[in-house]
């Protein structure tokens, strides 16, 4: 879409929207910013836009800004189904979030990563992978880099290589990644979409607009995904680590396999893929797929394997301290993804859990931890779900349950009653929001604490 001269409405003023009244104004629109919040709640981050030409309209709200705008774009914190989104199509504006815009206006080849969890570590092993093989690369979307912003430097020989959250699909119109991977599907922001069947086919929409020219990679493990990749026009691989697939990558007798028209390559050794877990080893083979259906050259993707360290806030190693280990797991912000992080723990461990309410059920999380009661000695509870993980907890029979009614005062209470030998492990299974601004924000503040202990 051509956006020289129109008048567009960007609501909602953290990175993505920044970002979008950037690449809006590069592309000759008349912008108008606006937020609930003032400039002074807003903080620093606005600086950017200063010596722009934009029309501000800020700690006000949006619906009475709309007459005469021939475009919205929302952030992807807020609903379609918001009153003055739904009032912003009735008037005939043409509604899209940044994603979108950002797709319309970049250039380069695009591959993009979705699913509930294991989406950042792929997209990070990604964008290792070909920056490795000399692509001029771009890690973007949901993983904190906006897209609008590569959108203004990207060339047609460049990668993009996007995180895109179910939020971001609900406004994507024609975003059309070349290679399209779903990570997996499990219970989570049902607060936002109301049923796992709204949340899946936002997942869906990935692939949407794809032809038989491009690429739909699935996760063959994961039983969420059944049935799905028989909706798509896309030529279809997928991978697993339990089974040989037809084409696609897999394990056998301990190697990873890559297996296409027929012929088979291997990519490594499993032991020599230096992220942990068996998560990480399926984020892995979904990279290997993408990577592989991209042309990149297989000792470039072997050697990435074997160097790529993994993400911040994603089972990351903090500290030894008196013998105990800390990691923080701060973007564990579901059930499935701290049911992962359980999964890897080698030693006996003190769990932090809470944080703010997704609407989501926590007995599955609950019977894995009483069924490892071995491995995981006792759980800390902070926040607004701990009441709820407390019942679900005892409904599984596990009472190891302490509360604490800070991060601060939870890691010294692991402190207290961890041992040698022992790990401490920050995985929430909830959003941020009751008590941080992000994940990130609570996964740097944990780490602060344990090295200040």
């Amino acid at each position: 879409m051509n956006y020289e001269g129109k008048k567009v409405l960007v609501t909602g003023m953290a990175r993505s929207g920044i970002a979008a009244a950037q690449l809006l104004r590069s592309a000759g629109a008349q912008v108008t910013v606006n937020d609930s919040k003032t400039a002074e709640e807003l903080g620093e981050g606005l600086s950017v836009l200063q010596g722009l030409e934009l029309e501000w309209q800020l700690g006000c709200p949006a619906e009475p800004l709309l007459p005469g705008k021939d475009v919205l774009v929302i952030s992807p914190g807020i609903s379609v189904n918001a009153g003055f989104v739904q009032k912003a199509r009735e008037m005939g504006l043409y509604v899209i979030g940044e994603l979108e815009l950002a797709w319309q206006l970049s250039q380069g080849a695009l591959v993009a990563v979705t699913g509930t969890n294991g989406k950042t570590t792929t997209v990070s092993l990604l964008g290792e992978v070909f920056k490795n093989a000399g692509r001029v690369t771009h890690v973007v979307g949901n993983i904190g880099y906006p897209y609008s912003l590569a959108a203004m430097v990207s060339q047609p020989e460049d990668v993009i290589v996007c995180e895109v959250s179910s939020f971001q699909m609900e406004t994507a119109d024609t975003f059309h990644p070349h290679v399209a991977l779903l990570t997996n599907i499990t219970e989570d922001h049902l607060n936002r979409h109301g049923t796992m069947e709204v949340y899946t086919e936002m997942k869906m929409r990935l692939f949407r607009r794809q032809t038989a020219d491009d690429w739909a990679v699935f996760n063959a493990d994961d039983p969420g995904l059944k049935g799905l990749s028989r909706q798509v026009r896309s030529r279809v691989i997928q991978f697993s680590r339990k089974k040989e697939v037809r084409e696609g990558a897999f394990v056998r007798e301990g190697e990873i396999v890559f297996r296409l028209d027929g012929r088979e390559r291997t990519v490594c050794h499993v032991e020599e893929v230096r992220i942990p877990g068996p998560h990480n080893l399926e984020n892995a083979l979904g990279a290997v797929c993408c990577a592989a259906v991209m042309e990149v050259p297989l000792p470039v993707i072997r050697h990435t394997l074997r160097t790529f360290r993994g993400v911040e806030h994603r089972i990351e190693s903090v500290r030894v301290l008196d013998g105990v280990e800390y990691f923080n797991d701060s973007k564990g912000t579901n059930v499935d993804s701290t049911l992962k992080a359980v999964e890897t723990m080698t030693r006996p461990t003190v769990l932090i859990l809470g944080g703010y309410d997704k609407k989501v059920s926590f007995d599955p999380l609950s019977r894995e931890i009483q069924a490892r009661r071995d491995m995981i000695r006792e759980t800390v509870l902070i926040g607004e779900t701990a009441p709820q993980i407390e019942e679900s907890l005892r409904r599984a029979g596990y009472d190891h349950i302490l509360r604490a009614g800070s991060l601060k005062e939870a890691v010294m209470t692991c402190r207290q009653i961890a041992e040698e030998g022992w790990n401490v492990l920050l995985s929430p299974a909830c959003a941020s929001f009751d008590m941080f601004k992000d994940y990130e924000e609570r996964g740097r503040i944990f780490k602060m604490i344990v090295n200040e202990l």
